[in-house]
């Protein structure tokens, strides 16, 4: 989309602020499989180095969901700080999460690939609806204890008689 994508070599090195709101369009050009509508407002400022481009994503706004549990939909608010640098370099590669590689040749960088992911990450796996949040069962981690409790050590403690008569053979 040529709407998300800066021109990086017309760029002066300074930092340079972009705009943009994010509606059902937006989702549906990149993809519906986390988010497939919402309303955001982005601020991005992208600061122009000699060696590199440090880019700051300022994503706030509220997703449309479906509640796994009733199917019923809301909206989840998000509001997202992230920050990529892209570096100048040989071969096109992503080193991280935050850190890519671009040739000096590439002309313009895609910002919505970025905002799409950084919305659909920021999205929980579990999708409940805000009524549920305060639910105790959904929210408390299943505990696994490892180590006997007071009961089943005296249980191990107390032999059946048939095996004391046992013992005595060895």
């Amino acid at each position: 989309m040529k709407e998300f994508a800066v021109n990086i070599i017309g760029l002066s090195k300074k930092a340079h602020l972009f705009n943009y709101h994010l509606e059902k369009g937006f989702f549906e050009k990149y993809g519906t499989e986390s988010v497939s509508d919402g309303r955001f407002d982005v601020e991005v400022v992208l600061d122009k180095k000699e060696t590199f481009i440090e880019v700051n994503f300022k994503i706030s706004g509220q997703a449309a969901l479906m509640c796994d549990r009733t199917l019923e939909p809301f909206d989840f608010p998000i509001n997202e700080n992230r920050k990529m640098v892209f570096k100048y370099g040989e071969e096109a590669q992503e080193i991280s999460d935050e850190i890519v590689i671009i040739t000096r040749d590439q002309d313009s960088i895609d910002l919505g690939q970025y905002l799409y992911e950084f919305i659909a990450l920021a999205i929980p796996m579990k999708r409940l609806h805000p009524r549920f949040a305060n639910e105790a069962e959904s929210d408390q981690p299943v505990v696994y204890s490892t180590s006997p409790t007071e009961t089943e050590e005296k249980e191990n403690d107390s032999i059946d008689p048939r095996w004391e008569k046992l013992k005595k053979l060895k």
